[in-house]
């Protein structure tokens, strides 16, 4: 029996949502503004899991990290559209308090390699957030 869209979640939600913005196809694989599929991919790898192509427009994976349950995405739209893909992951992985959400992206604002943790805010200009 196929689950409706708006029915509830089963099961665990995840503690956690990380969600690596970037941009899908070869050509954008090793770009700086595929950092954030970059950190996803890594993440992935490091805890041993496959990032799979699903219903929500990603690729994406569940892993463990200190007990608990998170998600790791990179959506598979253009940057630009990464909102279709984030919504349908938010409601997949049962986040209801979007402080559960990280969202990884360059900055052209910083230098390469720089790291910035940003809670809230505004876009400063990211079509993509």
């Amino acid at each position: 029996m196929r689950r409706s869209r708006d029915a509830p979640r089963r099961g665990e939600p995840a503690a956690l949502l990380v969600v690596g913005l970037g941009n899908p196809g070869a050509e954008y694989a090793r770009s700086r503004h595929n950092v954030g599929a970059s950190v996803v991919r890594r993440l992935a790898e490091r805890h041993g899991a496959t990032l799979r192509s699903g219903k929500e427009l990603a690729l994406s994976t569940e892993v463990r990290m200190d007990g608990d349950r998170v998600a790791l995405a990179f959506p598979q739209t253009y940057m630009n559209d990464s909102g279709r893909s984030v919504q349908l992951l938010v409601r997949r992985h049962g986040i209801e308090d979007l402080e559960r959400l990280v969202v990884v992206h360059d900055e052209l604002d910083l230098p390469p390699g720089t790291l910035r943790l940003k809670r809230g805010g505004g876009l400063a200009g990211h079509n993509g957030l």
